[in-house]
């Protein structure tokens, strides 16, 4: 028995799952010596790398984990998306996610479930005992329900995020000070409702590996200034997570994974800028900031991140590609993608996915024509002000990428191969010998 454990009423198992945004796989196999508890995670379960999604973004990617489908079911394709017949764009919130969440169906069940600082989850969902907000979210008055756990969190001074603009700064000492906070404080707030509640799933994430990935990636592969920092801050990841496990009671399975992979960043992309200086977008003055100001005669447009969207005619209020050019139109845009090459002579696209590949739902109707997957090195943006080049550099050397996610599984018979994010959701609920049609996801049990 763990410290954990309490008299519950049932005896049905349980599942505690846990977020490590934006960790690849193939980081923490390279340093299992030092990252002993995600080690002996691995031997004693599951383990393995496993691929993202399209488009590998965070606002895209923790909606289809937490329901097992493609983008085209969720309505969240990114950070920035489109409204329907119109240039308006939006930030997705919760309320934005059109499909089945992993605890609503275990309040369906009648079972409980504490939600602690997943993205795009604001505002806060009554139907569930407790959730924190995460990424996204205004602040914890506003994104912590109910009143209790707002109190609790602000009496341990939580916080939702990371500070990313302090890695702006080339001295990155107060960044990494912040990232140690952010990360002690989400461990204190896990371990306490851990033990606190009486629940069947637990659904956290620490999204700060994300922001040290953003600022520090580089740091760690080129053995630049940073780079012990990088791998310090790890070593507490690692040891958090082994004090969870191991004060976990028996009926629980331990689930640790991430939503996408990371490598380090060479060259930001502008494509809305590539796009112009190739005739494929316009704007109606030089005044533009928006997807709104872009002119009658613009064939394509993209957000981010690579996310490519023909400008059709009956589909885009100021359309100018009919019907019938569609198709032609988007194979010349695909082959000028897969053809591009950065400064080098890299190829900036690994490969450029349509539409039909990628998506499927009630909400394909704001999906993107073709979505671009980079090669790593290069971070695909999409800004419609502020660049003259296509090819630049930000504040961030790290960035995300496709493959080599991370998934453990306390569990030998997990088969961890072949697997993506949509798999994850018919995994828990099997662990948690919970009712569902296979149909209904995208991905398979891995169990």
């Amino acid at each position: 028995m763990g410290l954990f454990d309490k008299l519950r009423g049932d005896d049905k198992p349980r599942v505690a799952f846990f977020g490590i945004d934006g960790v690849p796989y193939s980081f923490l196999e390279d340093h299992f010596d030092e990252f002993e508890h995600l080690a002996a995670l691995a031997e004693e379960g599951s383990s393995g790398a496993i691929d993202s999604i399209v488009p590998p973004e965070s606002s895209a990617c923790w909606p289809s984990l937490t329901t097992g489908v493609n983008p085209g079911n969720t309505g969240v394709y990114g950070f920035q998306d489109r409204e329907v017949g119109s240039y308006d764009t939006y930030v997705p919130m919760g309320r934005d996610v059109q499909a089945t969440r992993l605890w609503d169906r275990v309040h369906d069940a009648g079972r409980d479930a504490t939600v602690m600082n997943v993205p795009v989850t604001f505002p806060p969902q009554r139907n569930v005992q407790r959730m924190v907000s995460g990424f996204l979210s205004p602040g914890i008055d506003k994104a912590a329900y109910p009143d209790e756990l707002r109190d609790y969190l602000e009496s341990i001074d939580y916080r939702l995020d990371t500070n990313p603009k302090l890695g702006h700064d080339e001295d990155k000492q107060e960044f990494i000070e912040n990232a140690h906070a952010t990360l002690d404080a989400r461990y204190e707030a896990f371990k306490h409702y851990i033990q606190q509640d009486d629940w069947d799933l637990f659904f956290g994430v620490f999204m700060t590996t994300d922001r040290v990935n953003h600022f520090l990636f580089k740091h760690y592969e080129e053995d630049m200034e940073y780079k012990q920092e990088f791998l310090d801050f790890y070593e507490k990841v690692d040891r958090y997570l082994g004090e969870i496990r191991q004060n976990l009671p028996d009926d629980v399975t331990m689930m640790v994974a991430s939503d996408h992979g990371f490598t380090s960043l060479d060259y930001e992309v502008h494509f809305n800028e590539w796009l112009r200086q190739e005739g494929w977008l316009s704007y109606e003055d030089d005044d533009h900031e928006g997807l709104g100001d872009i002119s009658d005669d613009t064939e394509a447009y993209s957000l981010i991140p690579g996310r490519f969207y023909i400008n059709l005619e009956g589909r885009e209020p100021r359309g100018s590609v009919p019907e019938s050019e569609y198709e032609q139109k988007r194979d010349q845009l695909k082959e000028a993608l897969e053809n591009l090459e950065g400064p080098e002579g890299r190829k900036v696209c690994d490969r450029v996915v349509e539409k039909e590949e990628a998506f499927h739902g009630d909400h394909e109707d704001i999906a993107p024509d073709l979505v671009a997957i980079p090669n790593h090195g290069f971070d695909l943006k999409a800004g419609f002000k502020g660049h003259d080049d296509v090819f630049g550099h930000g504040p961030r050397n790290g960035m995300h990428s496709f493959d080599n996610a991370s998934l453990f599984v306390d569990d030998p018979d997990a088969t961890i191969r072949d697997v993506n994010l949509y798999d994850i959701a018919p995994t828990i609920l099997d662990l948690m010998e919970m009712e569902y049609d296979a149909g209904e996801f995208d991905g398979r049990s891995l169990v």
